[in-house]
């Protein structure tokens, strides 16, 4: 669960609590990512281990660095204080909102003769983005890559639940060369493979059996170095910084700060860029922030008077003729248009007994001059929808372009964990079989390699079934 903003929850015993919470549960998730990574047998296993355990330590730093803040924040006395009716501007502080990057894509630049030519030899890269949005950190999965793609895309979206407008979303691409990873941890499987096909059928299976045992045993085979403790080392190949001036309802292209070069194992031919679509979610654009009823006087009806239940949602107050109209999707009687030009001021109105209480809501169209009064039932209604618009100004002041419209956001999917790729060893140990002359255990063997692609039994299959013997 996302926290509130370091705005109004210092000093709070709860929040505090919470973020203690997250604390350890991440040093938990650290430990057990250490413990996978010691147990990892596969490439790709120890790849997902190293990045989930990269991802927990940036995640404490980050927790342990806004608890410290928080601390000293206690210490000073600088506790965020809410905004009051009589209090001047500079003490609000802006709505809370939802920011949320997706279709992030990576382009490549690589050589004419690496990708058109395809020469050279063929490396794979496992990258994914880490994201961090005050002290919250979010990641991408992990992709591999090489050179047939021309860009790295990244298909999940990420979702801030709690930002302000002056957020600053951190993004960091990080890199590790498969072969340079993984070479070491395959080695002697590799070579048992490369001397059993070398060596033929009968030799090649007793000098595989005698190098299996040998690394089962937790001995090093002869001639063979011994394998190194530890896992992949990701590294940190480019990374940028995206503001509120980067949020816009489309597709944009951001400049990234490369950190790697050629010497580097985990380098990577990035083209200096990032491609994605930053959008934005104010609260005042998404919930109500006052209601109330409201008689309303429409411009050009002097005399005429309409009673309503309005609503101050986003950059509208839609009146409504009942209160439970806004829970059954009925359309408002009417809506007044509140913008960054708009105007309000408040008055009374003495020829109204009972109803003095009034505001007045203006806007320019062109020459033309729209103007609504609105009467409230007492002078605190009319304070509370008077607060509830100046801050509404304010926070759209402060979310600037996010107020224009509403920009959608899907709700991210859940992630599925990452799945082990399934080890598959070659067709050639698992005709190693005995006796040599057994050949129905090694047609056996092919049709269930070929089995669930053939509906119909293989031409060669004839050739061991009782045919007669060739002279």
């Amino acid at each position: 669960a996302q926290g509130q903003g370091l705005e109004g929850r210092k000093g709070q015993p709860g929040q505090d609590t919470e973020l203690q919470r997250k604390l350890d549960h991440e040093i938990r998730m650290r430990e057990g990512a250490c413990k996978l990574l010691a147990a990892c047998s596969q490439r790709e296993q120890a790849l997902e281990a190293t990045k989930s355990l990269l991802v927990c330590n940036s995640r404490i730093l980050s927790y342990m660095g806004e608890l410290q803040r928080r601390k000293e924040a206690q210490v000073l006395g600088k506790t965020a204080r809410r905004p009051s009716d009589s209090g001047p501007p500079a003490d609000r502080s802006p709505c809370r909102g939802r920011v949320c990057i997706s279709d992030l894509r990576i382009p490549l630049m690589w050589k004419d003769t690496e990708y058109f030519k395809n020469k050279g030899d063929l490396h794979r890269w496992a990258v994914f983005l880490l994201l961090q949005l005050g002290e919250h950190i979010e990641d991408t999965e992990m992709v591999l890559v090489d050179r047939t793609l021309t860009d790295i895309t990244f298909q999940n979206s990420v979702l801030f639940a709690d930002a302000g407008p002056d957020f600053e979303l951190r993004l960091e691409l990080y890199g590790a060369c498969v072969e340079e990873e993984g070479a070491l941890t395959t080695a002697p499987k590799r070579l048992a493979t490369k001397l059993s096909s070398s060596l033929g059928r009968s030799s090649g299976r007793r000098v595989r059996a005698s190098l299996d045992s040998a690394g089962g045993s937790g001995s090093s085979p002869i001639l063979l170095p011994t394998l190194a403790v530890g896992g992949p080392r990701y590294h940190l190949l480019a990374h940028t910084t995206l503001t509120l001036a980067a949020v816009q309802d489309g597709f944009r292209t951001h400049d990234l700060t490369l950190t790697s070069h050629e010497e580097n194992p985990a380098w990577l031919p990035l083209y200096g860029s990032v491609c994605c679509r930053l959008v934005a979610q104010p609260l005042c654009m998404t919930q109500p922030t006052a209601s109330g009823t409201l008689r309303v006087q429409q411009a050009g009806e002097l005399q005429s008077w309409a009673q309503v239940h309005g609503v101050l949602k986003g950059t509208n107050l839609f009146c409504y003729r009942r209160p439970e109209d806004t829970d059954t999707g009925e359309e408002p009687l009417f809506t007044i248009v509140i913008s960054k030009d708009t105007r309000v001021r408040a008055g009374e109105l003495d020829q109204a007994p009972g109803r003095p209480f009034t505001l007045s809501i203006s806007n320019q169209y062109g020459d033309d001059k729209v103007m609504h009064t609105l009467q409230t039932e007492s002078r605190g209604a009319l304070q509370s929808w008077m607060e509830a618009l100046w801050q509404l100004f304010f926070d759209m002041s402060q979310w600037k372009q996010c107020c224009d419209e509403i920009m959608k956001i899907e709700t991210p999917a859940p992630r599925k964990p990452p799945q082990a790729v399934a080890k598959q060893g070659s067709l050639y140990h698992e005709m190693a079989i005995e006796p040599l002359d057994d050949i129905a255990a090694v047609t056996d063997i092919l049709a269930q390699r070929e089995g669930p692609r053939l509906e119909t039994p293989p031409p060669w299959l004839a050739m061991f079934t009782d045919q007669p013997a060739l002279p």
